[in-house]
């Protein structure tokens, strides 16, 4: 028997072709691009459910700090709550304005407090302060 015998492929056999392999690499890359994608779109999914709630968290906090501060009859606005230091509440911001139902102030106002992140607004809380 010869060595070229030896190496030859019998009729029954094929190689795998170049157009084949680059349409199976084709498909892979779909595919991976798919995968990540929707990796993309979870983390992105995660961040804004965790901005959401800290500045909902946040804003609940300073809403129960202006119900518990003294009335101030004809108020525009009232001073946030000292934010706390750490890594949750850093670049967040809060807005707190006041508007008298009536006019002249009977003794209730509106509360409105804003939480914005990065400057961009993430929660409006509105409520209610009754002179006690």
């Amino acid at each position: 028997m010869k060595i070229k015998d030896k190496l030859s492929f019998s009729q029954g056999q094929r190689g795998i072709s170049l157009l084949e392999t680059l349409v199976a690499l084709a498909v892979l890359g779909m595919i991976a691009s798919a995968f990540l994608s929707g990796l993309a779109t979870a983390s992105e999914a995660a961040f804004t459910a965790d901005e959401q709630t800290t500045a909902e968290s946040l804003a609940r906090s300073q809403m129960e700090w202006v119900k518990n501060t003294v009335y101030v009859e004809d108020a525009t606005e009232y001073p946030p709550a000292p934010i706390p230091d750490g890594s949750d509440y850093v670049n967040y911001s809060v807005e707190i304005i006041a508007e008298p139902l009536h006019s002249p102030d009977e003794g209730i106002q509106k509360i409105t407090v804003t939480v914005r992140h990065s400057g961009k607004m993430i929660v409006k809380l509105e409520s209610y302060k009754g002179e006690r």
